[in-house]
């Protein structure tokens, strides 16, 4: 069973966001330790352990698992409780084929659809990939990838293309994140961010569009990339990754 309190120290004591329900901060910290490999594929998730260090409910944080098993981050297993799921790599261009088609969408609605308020919150959105990108801080990235994603979902008003998104964001975010220990490119990947909430703050239909190809493209790249260092490389040596 993965020791929480030990090897999540840091993201553990994280407050809860402004309007972020227990549900969603429970959601946010178990993925990004995930995403991080602070667990690792194939760790076992206690549901008691976790509610103990969040100081939550069991509750919020079984609903934080059942949204992490819909988005086949993890596998909850009768009797076994929840595992981290491997990555499936062979799977894995099938999926970045439909989330360019689905993400198209969202960000030309979101383009469209923004109001003021929105289109602040993306120009702040813009200053934060930026700063991610400058100091090459691949947890301040993460971070305003996952408020990105919420607040683009939000803005676009399709609960339809929201829903199949979630779950085509959550895999490629880990996949990135190996890669990101490989080749180091979080300044890349933050520029493009910005350049898709620029656009969007700009109500620039088509320029956001054009962005997010962009994004796409290049997580295609990298999935390539990643996929030929790590397809024989053991998950347990993926750990020992995040300290290179």
């Amino acid at each position: 069973m993965a020791d929480v309190s030990r090897s999540n120290k840091n993201k553990i004591v994280q407050s809860t966001e402004e309007g972020e329900s227990q549900s969603k901060f429970a959601h946010r910290i178990i993925e990004e330790m995930i995403v991080t490999l602070d667990l690792p594929p194939g760790s076992r998730i206690s549901e008691q352990s976790i509610s103990a260090e969040l100081g939550i409910g069991r509750t919020p944080v079984r609903e934080a698992l059942q949204r992490l098993a819909y988005e086949r981050t993890i596998k909850i297993q009768p009797r076994s409780g929840a595992v981290v799921s491997q990555i499936d790599f062979s799977e894995h261009f099938k999926l970045i084929e439909l989330r360019r088609e689905i993400e198209r969408i969202l960000v030309t609605r979101a383009a469209r659809l923004a109001d003021p308020i929105a289109s602040r919150k993306f120009l702040d959105l813009v200053k934060r990939f930026k700063k991610a990108g400058s100091s090459n801080d691949a947890t301040l990235f993460i971070s305003a990838d996952g408020e990105f994603n919420a607040l683009l979902a939000q803005t676009a008003d399709n609960d339809y293309a929201a829903a199949a998104m979630a779950p085509l964001q959550a895999q490629t975010r880990r996949l990135w994140y190996l890669q990101y220990r490989e080749f180091g490119d979080v300044s890349k990947v933050s520029t493009l961010h910005a350049d898709i909430a620029k656009a969007v703050a700009d109500k620039n239909e088509e320029q956001a569009r054009r962005a997010s190809d962009a994004l796409l493209d290049y997580v295609e790249d990298y999935t390539y990339r990643t996929i030929k260092v790590l397809k024989n490389t053991p998950p347990e040596v993926w750990r020992g990754a995040r300290n290179k």
